[in-house]
């Protein structure tokens, strides 16, 4: 099974050093991708709302994050892990994952989200209500821009007439992965997408996927041919809660799994040690 390794955006700091050095140790290591997290903004708790992510929380820009790592990385793919797309202009995602793509030689996976902060839509300016239905149309434009030649759309989100990208991404399209686990998510992905990366348990996630591949033969679409990442969440550093949840997600048919650390890392040195040991443990 593929190791992906999480950009530890959150205690990484901003010694661009220090983020090529992780980097080229997760390469080292034979890491197959190394995955971005997405917030723009941090937002404080209101009322009864309290958010994953807060305030204190750092989150390096995704895209250009990810450009940074082109330039310092040769093999290992890249990965957005999970970019919100409904928050975004449609052909601005288009056009930088296409420029990612380019720079990387053709290593990256567009992994996209729906979210749950409903304060940083707000304040982006962009429509929390219809965050589902947006998405699906923005994946349908976006594939279109990285493969045709002019583009023409009118959908209920998106106006384009006689318009297109240039240059053009090496993957025409550009793989997209959906993270989330609503229902409604998990039929999206089933419908459209290339493969799922939820954060869940893999008992949580075995109905799930019983009913995605369900949605995937009712759109005609091959199971075989469709990607699953298992992301797992930890609150501690647990080698063999590591390898239980690992070897739970490969039970389920799972090529690749991620190590998503819940608690802090402050130093370079802890977060690539945490790589060798997660690599460790899942060669035991």
């Amino acid at each position: 099974m593929l190791l992906n390794a999480l950009f530890p955006t959150r205690d990484i700091g901003t010694d661009p050093a220090k983020i090529r050095d992780w980097a080229q140790a997760a390469e080292g290591l034979g890491y197959h991708c190394i995955e971005v997290a997405d917030h723009v903004f941090g937002a404080a708790p209101r009322g009864d709302w309290k958010p994953t992510y807060s305030e204190n929380d750092p989150f390096h820009e995704t895209f250009t994050t990810m450009a940074f790592l082109a330039a310092v990385t040769k093999t290992i793919q890249l990965c957005s892990g999970v970019l919100i797309l409904p928050q975004r202009q449609t052909g601005v995602v288009a056009k930088q994952a296409a420029e990612v793509d380019i720079l990387s030689g053709g290593r990256l996976r567009l992994g996209v989200g729906v979210g749950w902060n409903h304060v940083e839509y707000e304040a982006l300016g962009t429509e929390w209500k219809t965050r589902g239905a947006r998405q699906a149309e923005q994946i349908e434009v976006m594939r279109r821009l990285w493969t045709e030649d002019l583009v023409t759309f009118s959908g209920r989100f998106h106006n384009l007439v006689d318009v297109n990208l240039l240059p053009v991404p090496v993957q025409r399209p550009i793989p997209i992965w959906f993270g989330g686990s609503s229902d409604a998510v998990v039929k999206r992905a089933a419908r459209i997408g290339d493969g799922w990366m939820p954060i869940m348990t893999p008992e949580v996630a075995e109905p799930k996927l019983a009913m995605l591949r369900e949605h995937m033969k009712s759109f005609g679409r091959d199971p075989a041919t469709f990607g699953l990442e298992g992301w797992l969440r930890m609150d501690e550093a647990d080698p063999q809660l590591w390898a239980t949840a690992a070897h739970g997600w490969k039970r389920l048919g799972a090529q690749m799994v991620m190590l998503y650390p819940m608690y802090r890392m402050p130093n370079l040195d802890q977060q690539i040690e945490t790589l060798r040991r997660f690599k460790e443990v899942m060669a035991g």
